[in-house]
């Protein structure tokens, strides 16, 4: 969905064309290899592995934010190796965190609204990675 925004928003490469018509499921080495090139293929340096991390972050907030993603959604493509270095950064992770499937009816609502007001705050607290690609 990234890659479509990216075409969206004028940027464009063969790679960013073959992955924004991807399939949701495909093949995570699939998706990283045309990612790297179309980062190539647009002149976008391959961020080092924290800044990547962190833009993950920004771009599943800014996901569900504007309803691209569920609160569930967020938490199925968090990586443990993620870090956070400002307090919003650190809140959403902390809120995403404590998802747990056992979680009942009554506590969802919630979480998710906490999750919710978490990537506004992180939205709204960064323009980090507003530049990036993908």
């Amino acid at each position: 969905m990234l890659a479509a925004h990216a075409l969206v928003d004028g940027h464009d490469s063969p790679a960013l064309r073959e992955l924004a018509g991807l399939p949701r499921r495909s093949d995570a080495t699939e998706i990283r290899e045309l990612y790297v090139q179309a980062l190539h293929e647009l002149g976008v340096p391959l961020p080092d592995e924290e800044t990547a991390g962190r833009r993950l972050l920004v771009g599943l907030a800014v996901g569900l934010v504007h309803a691209e993603l569920s609160p569930k959604g967020v938490v199925d493509r968090l990586s443990s190796a993620l870090a956070a270095r400002t307090p919003e950064e650190t809140r959403f992770l902390s809120v995403a965190a404590q998802y747990s499937g056992w979680m009942g009816a009554d506590e969802l609502p919630g979480w998710e609204n906490d999750l919710r007001a978490a990537a506004h705050s992180l939205t709204a607290s960064t323009d980090f990675g507003s530049e990036a690609v993908g």
